[in-house]
């Protein structure tokens, strides 16, 4: 933290500060300019921010140089980090080195609807079955979910197709019943901010996809993570899905730029979602391709074998000609970044499954 004194300063206000900072336990590094004075602050970034420094007689401005956010910085983790997800056959990579899809239904309906998708998938190339079975609408009429039915139809179908499973929880209650039966817990756009929700998924024992919030900034995401990694849990998965902006031709404007920002902050996985950014089908491949030239770990993308019959987000849910060249996009542009491509029984080589 850097503390610049303002023009007017007193060798009194300098003093005062420094006392200050070393009473807090800090040490204080005062570099007098031409004109302004500068104190270089070393210690507990807390403790210095109780000292409500910028109140303090001649000082012009604080600065902090160190990331807010300590556990997920790049700065105190400078190798990007790699999360698997699942056991045994059903394990899947998501990291810095491969490129790895997620994908299913918004909304799991039934066991017949969920198997389809799963198998149409995992024939595209999938390694995580990703569903949704609380479903936070932004309408109180709207298809709301099927609950635990749902959990445990994903958790049955994911065992079948042989893929680990993902799914949202929306309520800190249900965090330990939903870690029972999944391999990921995802945070919804809705939920970026529930911090409570937040610490009871970071004590889950599962990784977690946490997707950014619709109006967050990068730093409020990335903080959002901090409330995960708090909790003893790194297993963490950025997810960019749009955000709000003033454009309505698409749901939410897909931030590309943030896949490399956050890369160079933090060493966590960053993956895409553009089925929620877009909400139109024919929009998913583009943003696909392009986040994967950008460099993203990973897609997350909405498949229903009947999109014109779905209870949530048809729209933008892909089959067919869709999934096909959506499939192509993952299995042949990877390789020109550097990546390689997540298969069904990826056999790459991790820490032991736990």
């Amino acid at each position: 933290m850097v503390v610049v004194m303002a023009a007017t300063a007193t060798p009194e206000d300098i003093a005062h500060v420094v006392r200050k900072v070393e009473a807090a336990g800090g040490k204080a590094s005062v570099s007098h300019g031409v004109s302004r004075t500068v104190i270089g602050l070393v210690g507990d970034v807390d403790a210095f921010h109780g000292l409500n420094l910028r109140a303090m007689s001649g000082v012009a401005a604080v600065h902090r140089v160190s990331d807010p956010y300590k556990l997920v910085s790049l700065q105190h983790h400078p190798e990007r980090s790699t999360v698997w997800v699942g056991h045994g056959a059903a394990r899947a990579p998501i990291g810095p080195d491969t490129f790895t899809l997620l994908a299913g239904p918004c909304a799991v309906e039934s066991t017949r609807q969920t198997l389809e998708a799963a198998t149409m998938v995992k024939a595209a190339g999938a390694t995580i079955l990703r569903g949704g079975v609380f479903m936070p609408r932004t309408s109180p009429y709207a298809f709301q979910g099927l609950g635990l039915d749902g959990l445990r139809i994903l958790a049955q179908v994911g065992a079948e197709v042989t893929l680990p499973v993902a799914t949202e929880v929306t309520e800190a209650h249900d965090v330990e019943t939903v870690a029972e039966h999944v391999d990921m817990i995802q945070v919804g756009t809705r939920n970026a901010h529930n911090f409570g929700l937040l610490q009871a998924v970071g004590e889950a024992g599962k990784p977690v996809l946490l997707e950014r919030g619709q109006s967050s900034t990068i730093e409020e995401w990335l903080l959002a993570a901090e409330y995960i990694a708090q909790r003893g849990n790194l297993d963490i998965v950025l997810c960019e899905r749009g955000i709000r902006t003033f454009e309505p031709a698409t749901r939410s404007t897909l931030d590309i730029s943030a896949v490399p920002v956050v890369q160079a902050a933090s060493h966590l996985p960053v993956v895409v979602d553009p089925s929620h950014a877009a909400g139109r089908r024919d929009l998913v491949v583009p943003l696909a391709r392009a986040a994967i030239a950008a460099g993203a770990d990973g897609v997350v993308v909405d498949v229903h074998p009947h999109p014109e019959d779905a209870l949530c987000d048809g729209p933008q849910a892909l089959l067919g000609p869709d999934l096909r060249a959506l499939a192509r996009a993952v299995r042949q542009m990877p390789g020109l970044v550097g990546r390689t491509t997540t298969t069904p029984g990826h056999s790459q080589a991790g820490p032991a499954a736990g």
